[in-house]
């Protein structure tokens, strides 16, 4: 049973799988997760939204489950977490305009601490600006984000993942396999330093 400390960022609207799954896939493998959102502390709730591919040019949205925070945002210390969860869904859009999630972002990274992100997870990266020269793998519609922060973009099957160094990335949600079991190989030593598909 592994004592790390994982911190995950989300917030209203994040994508329902993409925070409820491995939220309880990373306690079940015995890791502490605590998940924060910017202005809640422990206790409340974020909204959370559902993505879906049902044959339109893009994904569609629906009303998700209400998910509780287990910590507050405001008194956590990210020197004191070993890795860092970014899921998708809307709430990167604006979560990515808030300084202190963009400084927590670049502490994990500037410390290769290991970082997984997922879907629209990407454009927190992207606008904390620490993905240049790496390659990283995000919902297709946000391929120019990620070019334009100086990335090579994984263009992967839906249901794969990409390991470069420190950071685990996905394009959506039906990648959990790839990229829990990568993120997990990351956390446990075993792909320090590797490049996976």
């Amino acid at each position: 049973m592994s004592a790390k400390k994982i911190l995950m960022i989300t917030g209203d609207f994040t994508e329902d799988y993409e925070t409820m799954v491995p939220f309880q896939t990373l306690l079940a493998m015995g890791y502490t997760v605590d998940a924060v959102c910017p202005g809640k502390k422990a206790g409340d709730t974020v909204a959370t939204c559902i993505h879906d591919f049902e044959g339109d040019q893009t994904y569609s949205e629906k009303r998700g489950h209400n998910f509780t925070l287990n910590a507050t945002f405001a008194e956590v210390d990210v020197a004191g977490y070993d890795a860092l969860v970014i899921p998708g869904g809307r709430a990167p859009e604006y979560l990515r305009l808030d300084a202190a999630v963009l400084d927590a972002v670049k502490h994990f990274m500037d410390a290769d601490k290991p970082v997984a992100a997922i879907c629209h997870g990407a454009q927190i990266l992207t606008a904390a600006k620490v993905i240049e020269g790496r390659t990283v793998s995000a919902y297709p519609a946000c391929r120019p984000e990620v070019e334009l922060a100086g990335a090579t973009y994984a263009d992967i099957a839906i249901d794969g993942a990409v390991t470069d160094g420190n950071l685990v990335t996905a394009p959506a949600w039906p990648a959990h396999p790839a990229w829990l079991s990568q993120f997990h190989a990351v956390l446990s030593g075993a792909a320090a330093g590797s490049m996976a598909a």
